[in-house]
């Protein structure tokens, strides 16, 4: 079991203050930093002497810093897939977002920022929208970026009917109106439609595009130089990039499989910033003067969820059991240290203010009362299952707080860590029970349409409810905002109350970078974060 330690708001602060204390006393010893390649972290957690940095003979010269326009290096997991249509792994995505570029983007306040799409109207009957395209945007094989070539990315994806065609499943037609003209006719109106285009799969290829996944030729700001699986991906700037030439020479991604060993990659200078990391390391950072910190509230989520379409799990009683036997509060305090917002088991949390269910009660927690569920459901000794879990972040942590608040209710769990993106191709679809992360979205119908509707591809827990499907349906196209934002919150009362997830926290996150990094805006989807705009000294 992992050691705890807990924290309030007010002992982090205090933390973080200690913190500081101690880097200011380190910073007269600590005047150079020892940089350790890739292998060499490896090695050193390999042989279980995490705190040993410096302390491997270098069979090579360290890394140099990068000086103003050089390299800037990030530490993602390893990529298992990069197929526009099938990229679900934050690496995976981080990558798509270097390379390529979409219609539109969203900010740090989920704001429309318009991308490849310049400008764009929409008819009175909401059955039109027109998009704009800018006129100076090639790919980089040189070629000029053209109404075809949306057309043909976007049918690429219906075509596949894979998440995309779930989450753009009212379009009737797409067709170029002109050469930097695109018109989508959709079939009923939907005041999330463009929000609907800055999904994360729905880049923008050249038509007729030939191996994506293994041939990236986009119009992003970075060019493929080399990919290295396993290992790293090199990418050098696009000094014909249409927004602009990037202020780096060069972008590498280097991929770990170990979280610990990115974070001691980090700490060691090989790489010089990471957006995906557990609470208590990025704690371990502030205060550190050769680091940057930044933490910003998302609406992304982790949750706890069980199959619905079989046992034991279709039983309504266990599901409930499973809730009481939760104790969201007391996980959201020690998995997330107080960062974030409290979860109520809906994928709506309270960064959608006007929709959100502020007022719902959570169940307080009665493990007997769950275990009574359980006798009844035909459970008399409780059940003993599986609990599958990605290999990153927080989410081991969630897994052994839940754990433990269950076992008191006779649900008896064995963790199985998963490799994080070999895990998002399939098996986190089949599981009987199962810890996923959704990352930060614009608007709230994005998760219903990927993954609650019982026909949703992204439907991990196989719960099929036909009022559910009916206020999902109603929200998706509803111009009426006061009956709009009430069927939101009935759809979260609805899960509050028969759901298969538990959703105990809305998490923070998080962003490291070497102080020498600036002009890198976080974004709330930190694989949709930006470097072009970095810059280095």
């Amino acid at each position: 079991m992992p050691q705890y330690v807990f924290f309030t708001r007010q002992n982090r602060d205090e933390f973080r203050l200690s913190k500081a204390k101690a880097s200011m006393n380190k910073r007269a010893k600590d005047h150079k930093a020892m940089h350790l390649s890739r292998r060499e972290t490896l090695q050193i957690f390999a042989a279980g002497v995490a705190g040993a940095v410096g302390t491997i003979a270098l069979d090579r010269a360290p890394i140099a810093r990068a000086s103003a326009g050089g390299t800037l290096r990030i530490a993602w997991q390893t990529p298992a897939q990069l197929d526009p249509r099938s990229v679900s792994g934050m690496s995976e995505i981080a990558l798509l977002n270097a390379l390529y570029d979409y219609l539109f983007e969203t900010d740090a306040a989920s704001n429309l920022v318009p991308c490849l799409a310049s400008s764009w109207q929409r008819s009175e009957d909401g059955l039109r929208y027109t998009l704009q395209l800018v006129e100076h945007a090639l790919f980089h094989d040189g070629t000029p970026l053209t109404a075809n070539d949306v057309v043909w990315s976007i049918q690429w994806q219906l075509d596949a009917a894979g998440t995309i065609a779930d989450v753009l499943a009212d379009i009737e037609s797409v067709a170029a109106t002109g050469d930097h003209t695109v018109s989508f006719d959709i079939k009923a109106p939907d005041p999330d439609f463009l929000y609907r285009l800055t999904e994360y799969k729905i880049v923008i290829l050249k038509a007729g595009a030939e191996k994506p996944g293994e041939v990236f030729n986009g119009s992003g700001p970075f060019i493929m130089e080399e990919l290295l699986p396993g290992d790293r991906a090199v990418m050098k700037a696009n000094r014909q990039y249409w927004r602009g030439s990037p202020g780096i020479e060069r972008l590498e991604f280097l991929f770990f499989d170990d979280q610990q060993a990115a974070i001691a990659a980090v700490q060691g200078g090989v790489v010089d910033g990471i957006l995906r990391l557990d609470n208590f390391s990025f704690l371990n950072f502030t205060g550190d003067y050769r680091f940057n910190t930044i933490d910003i509230p998302t609406n992304a989520h982790h949750l706890a969820r069980i199959r619905a379409d079989r046992p034991p799990g279709n039983d309504s009683r266990v599901r409930k059991a499973f809730k009481l036997a939760t104790d969201r509060d007391a996980i959201w305090q020690r998995v997330q240290l107080g960062y974030g917002a409290l979860g109520k088991d809906s994928p709506i949390g309270p960064s959608f203010a006007q929709v959100f269910l502020a007022d719902a009660q959570l169940p307080p927690r009665d493990p007997a009362a769950a275990a009574a569920l359980l006798a009844e459901a035909g459970y008399p000794n409780g059940l003993d299952m599986n609990l599958h879990v990605p290999n990153s972040g927080a989410m081991p942590d969630l897994a052994q707080t839940l754990a433990a608040q269950w076992e008191q209710a006779g649900i008896r769990v064995t963790i199985q860590l998963e490799e994080e993106n070999n895990y998002w191709v399939q098996k986190w679809l089949d599981v009987d029970l199962g810890i996923t992360f959704w990352g930060d979205r614009a608007v709230p119908q994005i998760y219903l349409d990927l993954a609650y509707r019982s026909d949703a591809t992204w439907n991990e827990s196989h719960w099929s409810d036909e009022r559910l499907d009916a206020l999902i349906d109603f929200t998706r196209s509803a111009l009426d905002k006061e009956a709009r934002i009430a069927a939101f919150k009935e759809i979260q009362q609805i899960f509050l109350d028969e759901g298969p997830i538990i959703v105990p926290y809305f998490y923070a996150q998080f962003m490291v970078m070497a102080s020498h990094v600036s002009g890198v805006e976080m974004h709330p989807f930190p694989g949709r974060t930006n470097f072009h705009t970095a810059s280095l000294r």
